[in-house]
């Protein structure tokens, strides 16, 4: 059959948080190429303003925001209804746990988990997402699988939005809204820049992975489009490993 797509995203409206750089920017990006009407957030105007640019079709709206600010769940909470959300925003940070002070605790809480966990029930309480929608979450590896030396907060706020998915899925099964996440482990993004290690330091890391190398944002969305779309119609409270087969090397 001509232009058969089970993946196709068309009729459907997305929104993606943290669309302005990373994992996020390519999700909106590669959504709206299978069809998807976006709605994109992001705390920088250019940055947010490049990503809106490079959208395919025409319809879509964003919203300039911080995640952790309630009139920004407001804003996205006022554009209508939805079919997807797709939550991308995030930080990381490496601290000893002996060494972690509260505001660094509070604030990654606030942005990896509190954010996602307020705008999600502010959309379910006001029944802003279609029958049959999807939410997903992009955790991470990190608190799941595995974690590492100064990750210990960072991997809190990551297995925490994998237990949230759980319980929020048997909640959202009756209203046909299915909840999944994907778990990626080290992918190329903005994130990584800045970092203390050398370039020596990162590939010796990417040999770790049997794949020898660190994934795509555009990979990770591709996992995401699945779980938007009506092919994963049968799937909820799952989470979607990434990782280059790092988990199983030793």
């Amino acid at each position: 059959m001509e232009n058969y797509n089970p993946f196709s995203l068309t009729g459907k409206t997305v929104l993606v948080t943290g669309a302005s750089s990373g994992i996020g920017q390519a999700t909106a990006i590669e959504c709206s190429r299978l069809g998807a009407t976006l709605i994109i957030n992001g705390r920088n105007p250019e940055r947010l303003k490049a990503t809106y640019d490079r959208l395919c079709g025409e319809g879509h709206i964003m919203i300039e925001g911080d995640m952790t600010e309630d009139s920004t769940h407001d804003s996205l909470c006022n554009m209508g209804k939805i079919d997807g959300i797709v939550h991308c925003a995030g930080i990381s940070g490496h601290s000893l746990f002996n060494f972690l002070k509260e505001e660094e605790i509070k604030r990654m809480f606030d942005i990896n988990f509190f954010a996602p966990l307020k705008l999600t029930q502010k959309l379910l309480k006001s029944k802003k997402i279609n029958k049959n929608g999807s939410i997903v979450f992009i955790t991470s590896t990190s608190g799941i699988v595995s974690s590492y030396i100064g990750g210990t907060l960072y991997s809190s706020t990551k297995g925490a939005l994998n237990g949230l998915l759980k319980g929020l899925a048997l909640e959202c099964a009756p209203r046909h809204v299915r909840v999944n996440s994907v778990m990626p482990s080290m992918v190329e993004t903005p994130i990584m820049q800045g970092d203390s290690l050398t370039q020596e330091q990162w590939e010796a890391d990417r040999e770790r992975y049997p794949l020898k190398r660190y994934g795509k944002p555009e990979e990770v969305a591709y996992a995401v489009i699945y779980l938007l779309s009506d092919a994963s119609a049968w799937v909820t409270g799952s989470s979607i490993l990434m990782d280059g087969g790092r988990s199983i090397s030793y």
